[in-house]
């Protein structure tokens, strides 16, 4: 305890000197409002704005919506509710992306400021850190939960190299944190922009079910040959498994639901459907002891105590077109024409019929 009271003293230190409320702040792009029912009209947006596959204003972006804005907006074919007030995310694998990545994505984004642009995207008070950060007094909030409850109504069934991991997937919920240069800058070991939760489906073209997981990625330069991401089963099998995962797997169009309670240091996951198991993990995301309470030697020795997060939910089609060695690349299919890409199955599809953010909870 006393070595890692030293650390933190010395984090600290290296930490003030940072303005972790004076960085640039993420645009938003002005959006043609809907006539129609809109997500906001069932779902409480007043905390999130979206990113969807398109560039409406042709400035060589990805369209972003802001949460006024997110407030009377939906895309016919990305982003809307369906007959039964399902809030749906849509994305073809071949489209606009954001900078530095090849995947495609409909997908919110929590901000904890609301509608108050006066705090910017990645200030401080728009992100919530664990409580071992040294300056989290700073921040929007000490952790959060996040509850959903949602069914996959598709996943791309055409990937170049099907072997690849990623192939035929897409994220359903994601934890965030945030890249921070000046943290990097530091040498601190913080503000990689990496992710301690992503939450899978994945199923292949010829299953009848697929499954559910769960990935811890560590908290490691992207440089670094040992930053890979950590998996947990929750139903199914894992997303390297090519084996059918019959009754112990999820079907299309099958509602399941998650809970990611972030309180105090620990990430508190629960996952449910009709029918399954109730599925729970605990990991503290202040150490590296992983979520079956091992030491992980390669991960950081402090998890991600330093770093700024954010929670993320939609679909974030993992089958990205360009075809390279590493697992994240199968080569999916896509001409990038949304209809085409629809009727030959490229694309993902999502369906919320419940979203909800709230303070953390003491397990």
């Amino acid at each position: 305890m006393k070595k890692y009271r030293v650390k933190q003293t010395a984090l600290l230190g290296a930490l003030l000197p940072l303005s972790l409320s004076l960085l640039t702040a993420c645009g938003s792009t002005e959006t043609p409002q809907s006539q129609g029912p809109v997500p906001a009209d069932k779902f409480d947006l007043s905390h999130w704005k979206i990113t969807i596959p398109v560039d409406l204003d042709n400035n060589g972006k990805i369209d972003e919506v802001s949460v006024k804005d997110i407030q009377s907006y939906a895309h016919p074919d990305f982003f809307y509710l369906d007959d039964n007030g399902g809030m749906v995310f849509a994305a073809p694998n071949k489209a606009i992306t954001t900078a530095n990545s090849t995947n495609t994505r409909s997908e919110l984004r929590q901000m904890i400021r609301g509608s108050n642009t006066k705090i910017k995207t990645k200030y401080a008070g728009n992100n919530f850190a664990i409580d071992a950060h040294p300056l989290s007094e700073r921040f929007g909030a000490v952790g959060g939960k996040m509850e959903a409850t949602l069914k996959v109504d598709h996943v791309a069934t055409r990937a170049t190299d099907p072997t690849k991991s990623a192939a035929y997937s897409v994220v359903v919920g994601q934890i965030h944190a945030g890249k921070d240069k000046a943290l990097v800058e530091k040498n601190l070991g913080f503000g990689w922009g990496n992710e301690p939760l992503k939450i899978y489906f994945k199923k292949w073209p010829d299953h009848e079910k697929g499954s559910v997981f769960w990935n811890y990625e560590r908290n490691l330069p992207k440089t670094d040959p040992a930053r890979k991401d950590i998996t947990y089963p929750v139903w199914g099998n894992t997303w390297e498994n090519p084996n059918e995962p019959g009754d112990a797997g999820i079907a299309l169009g099958e509602e399941f639901s998650y809970t990611v309670n972030v309180h105090g240091n620990i990430m508190h996951l629960t996952f449910s459907a009709q029918g399954k198991p109730d599925v729970n993990y605990s990991i503290n995301l202040a150490n590296n002891v992983d979520a079956y309470g091992k030491v992980d030697e390669k991960d950081h020795p402090l998890g991600y105590t330093a770093d700024w997060n954010y929670f993320k939910a939609g679909a974030y089609n993992q089958c990205s077109t360009k075809l390279a060695k590493a697992g994240w690349y199968p080569g999916c299919l896509g001409t990038g024409d949304w209809k085409t890409d629809k009727a030959n199955g490229d694309y993902v599809q999502v369906t919320f019929s419940k979203l909800k953010l709230s303070p953390s909870t003491a397990q």
